[in-house]
């Protein structure tokens, strides 16, 4: 672990604490407003922020080693894309779709949350991918 890895982790971690609460604060909000009754209260939920901050603390940490771990010298865009893909078809869609066979949520709403989040992974691989390229790429 060294600098690089640090500061894409910084980044990472603000871009997917802001993504989420854009997704799941404002996108969703209303969505999640109907479903009062499987949800925290707004006000009790903020006791927990501290949990909320730490799950992405360790999800950004997780998401930047294993990226570090794979990451070729090839064109930086493409490889931060693939890698969101995988990461959305490993966590994102599964979960979503576990998550409505036990509890009863719309249709509509899992669908706007697996593409929201989808996007945001996309994004976050984009920024991961941005912040390990390098100058030199490999042909074929």
């Amino acid at each position: 672990m060294n600098k690089r890895f640090f500061l894409a982790w910084l980044a990472v971690f603000i871009a997917w604490f802001i993504g989420s609460f854009i997704v799941h604060g404002v996108l969703l909000h209303s969505d999640y407003a109907e479903l009062s009754n499987l949800f925290r209260k707004e006000a009790e939920a903020q006791n927990f922020l501290p949990l909320m901050l730490l799950a992405h603390v360790i999800m950004s940490g997780a998401f930047v080693w294993i990226y570090a771990r794979g990451v070729e010298a090839r064109p930086w865009l493409g490889q931060g894309i693939r890698y969101g893909v995988a990461i959305v078809l490993l966590t994102t869609l599964p979960l979503y779709l576990i998550y409505y066979v036990v509890q009863p949520m719309p249709g509509a709403t899992v669908l706007k949350q697996i593409v929201f989040d989808a996007i945001l992974v996309l994004i976050l691989g984009a920024i991961v991918a941005f912040m390990y390229r390098t100058t030199t790429v490999k042909s074929g």
